[in-house]
């Protein structure tokens, strides 16, 4: 009996056998079954699938760190924290849904069409988060306040995003359908983008020694952005028309501005911010206004 202890490898545990001479299952096995029942009944299971699902999205330059800030800012979008305290209170609540809603709606890039009407469903989950004295929903007081910070926060001249705001914003007290909402997001982000593309091209127009472009110039090119936005005329949505501006080639630009240049004097300046305010002006006159 002592020589068959002996053999027995120090590694392995003696079996244990219940009354009925059965094995029975060991503790650290019952332990780590009943810890992932509770990870799973708790909800941090699907939570973390959720974030891990999110980095995956948007694979960002420090995983860590967008973990870190994902998790910092969740219970914002609970339906429980919603409505706590009055004012001032309830508007910093406000101000941090804001936030929140604007994290998620800058995960993903308005071109990864699947990831990015995923991430304002949240948004717009996360800001019509009611409480105990507010009926869930989205007011367009909190729409409004959203696009203006989208708009705001892209660096982009107000005088030149007015004019779609006032197309796109929602009375304060109108309820805001997720539809509306997901267009009204949209449209401002492909308006920054379709800004930024007419600065970038305007810095090729432009005098370095003036800081302004010839307007001759500026016209031709805007006429020809024209053009290339009107053949665009059926799109369904803004990015559609983003992309036909984005199919203004080279050949057609350099046409127009040969021809715009070939006058024997030169002409009047135009300005960077006028050049993008009738850039964007082009662009807005394409939306549909709200209602």
């Amino acid at each position: 009996m002592a020589a068959l202890e002996k053999r027995r490898p120090a590694g392995t545990p003696a079996a244990s056998f219940t009354d009925s001479g059965r094995p029975s299952m060991s503790r650290s096995a019952t332990a780590a079954e009943s810890e992932e029942d509770f990870l799973r009944q708790v909800g941090v299971t699907e939570m973390l699938r959720a974030a891990l699902l999110k980095v995956l999205e948007a694979r960002p330059e420090e995983p860590i760190a967008f973990l870190a800030h994902y998790f910092e800012n969740m219970g914002l979008c609970s339906p429980a924290n919603g409505g706590a305290g009055e004012p001032p209170g309830q508007l910093l609540l406000q101000q941090q849904r804001l936030g929140r809603a604007l994290w998620h709606l800058r995960l993903a890039h308005h071109s990864q069409r699947t990831a990015f009407n995923n991430n304002v469903s949240v948004a717009y989950e996360c800001l019509s988060a009611s409480g105990r004295k507010k009926r869930p929903g989205l007011d367009g007081r909190t729409y409004s306040e959203l696009l203006r910070r989208i708009c705001r926060d892209g660096q982009a001249p107000e005088e030149v995003v007015a004019p779609l705001l006032r197309k796109i914003q929602c009375r304060d007290h109108e309820a805001v359908p997720l539809g509306v909402f997901r267009a009204g997001m949209l449209t401002c982000f492909v308006l920054l983008e379709f800004v930024a593309r007419a600065s970038a091209l305007f810095q090729l127009l432009q005098d370095p020694g003036l800081n302004a472009a010839d307007r001759r110039v500026g016209q031709a090119v805007l006429d020809t952005l024209e053009g290339a936005l009107g053949a665009g005329d059926h799109a369904t949505t803004p990015a559609r028309y983003l992309e036909a501006g984005s199919r203004l080639g080279p050949d057609s630009l350099a046409v127009a501005m040969d021809r715009a240049a070939a006058g024997r004097r030169p002409s009047l300046p135009m300005a960077r911010e006028e050049f993008l305010q009738k850039a964007a002006a082009l662009f807005i006159a394409k939306v549909k206004p709200v209602g």
